[in-house]
């Protein structure tokens, strides 16, 4: 055994991230506070695997989302979860949306996509009830079941000697010259290094382990509803708008699911609490915690007219429907039954800018993983590796 490493959080990036400590001989005990994998971001997410279109070229997100739309696909395969690579359309619904058509073509290029341009008619014979101008055809977009990914990487881990533990809510870590203490609520565990992927609560976790983080993770709730089955036959495969680009979100999309039910969403609004996934679930330490980060009011300034508008989104599904007519126009009054949500762990800087990329924190015997948003579920396996690469450096 090259070392022990112990790893906060059992969503896919953590997880990952052991399995591939365990691969290259290290051993490895993951602490995850709640009783099931996958419990949060992971398992409340829309299941797409992305193609690495929408980001900087150069960006971590662009070089690991583009290889792990490979890697994810071909682990789901070899280990029997299910996956469909259905190919998807962003669409432009006005000629005035044209010119961002373009550009996201333009970096999907830059970023090795397979991607291409497509006439209305063409988009229409992908999906005969969309609306739109102009649009991209986007093919090594999918869907995977994420959450049977997390029990597989679970089950690899420990046949390869490591531990996945519940329960385990970190309460101080502490980093000494001979290796480091993880204290939990139920005990204690001495490693050699940490692994910070504790995604909602990663800035919290950081400080616990000594660190003063540059960023603060900021929770933004995203809301979902499914079609009815009479109206589900309206949408084949994947349907996503053209992103506007002053706003870090992609918009309400459709996604067809693995048994044949048609998600619609996300929206995006502050969550009142760090795993708020309803406006009923209300946490005063996290909403003070927002409250006093001053990127906060900074971008609350700039965007308060986009935040009305989600809000009131979120309250009426008459104006979600709304949205999504934009998209496949003749969706009947009573198309849409509430589902899930997710809260996306957003690392803000002071400055009211958000992260735009995976970030990272270092310091001795540490590595903290403060930002990995969308699309990290689809990068997990390459953020696994490029982790496990500096796993002794730091040391």
């Amino acid at each position: 055994m090259k070392s022990h490493v112990i790893v906060a959080g059992a969503g896919i990036v953590g997880l990952s991230t052991a399995y591939e400590l365990g691969l290259r001989g290290h051993r490895v005990t993951v602490l995850e506070k709640e009783n099931a994998v996958a419990e949060h971001q992971t398992g409340n997410n829309s299941g797409v695997i992305h193609s690495g279109l929408y980001y900087k070229p150069g960006s971590l997100k662009a070089t690991m989302g583009r290889a792990g739309s490979l890697s994810m696909k071909e682990f789901a395969e070899e280990h029997g979860i299910t996956v469909d690579i259905c190919g998807k359309l962003v669409v432009a619904t006005s000629t005035a949306q044209i010119p961002a058509l373009q550009e996201l073509y333009r970096r999907g290029q830059a970023n090795g996509v397979p991607c291409r341009n497509i006439t209305r008619e063409e988009a229409r014979e992908y999906e005969p009830h969309v609306h739109t101008v102009s649009a991209l055809r986007v093919e090594s977009t999918g869907i995977v079941d994420y959450r049977g990914v997390c029990n597989t990487l679970r089950r690899l881990i420990e046949e390869n000697g490591g531990q996945v533990l519940f329960g385990q809510k970190i309460v101080g870590v502490a980093s000494k010259n001979d290796g480091i203490t993880v204290t939990t609520q139920i005990g204690e565990h001495r490693g050699d290094e940490f692994v910070n992927c504790a995604g909602l609560h990663s800035d919290r976790v950081a400080r616990l382990a000594g660190l003063t983080p540059n960023v603060r993770i900021i929770p933004f709730r995203g809301e979902y509803f499914e079609l009815t089955p009479q109206e589900s036959y309206k949408v084949k495969g994947l349907i996503y708008p053209v992103p506007d680009p002053e706003f870090p979100f992609l918009g309400v999309h459709f996604t067809r699911m693995f048994n044949g039910s048609v998600h619609a969403g996300p929206n995006a609004v502050l969550a009142l609490a760090r795993e708020g996934y309803s406006w009923l679930q209300i946490n005063p330490r996290d909403m003070i915690e927002s409250a006093v980060w001053p990127g906060l009011w900074i971008l609350g300034r700039k965007f308060w007219r986009i935040g009305i508008e989600e809000t009131r989104r979120s309250l009426s599904q008459k104006r979600f429907l709304g949205s999504l007519r934009e998209l496949i126009p003749d969706l009947s009054d009573d198309s849409l039954v509430p589902t899930h949500a997710g809260v996306r762990a957003q690392a803000m800087k002071r400055d009211g800018s958000l992260v735009d990329d995976f970030y990272f924190e270092r310091a001795p015997r540490q590595i903290h993983v403060l930002n990995a948003p969308s699309p990290a579920a689809t990068a997990a396996l390459e953020i696994g590796k490029r982790i496990a690469d500096e796993v002794g450096v730091s040391v």
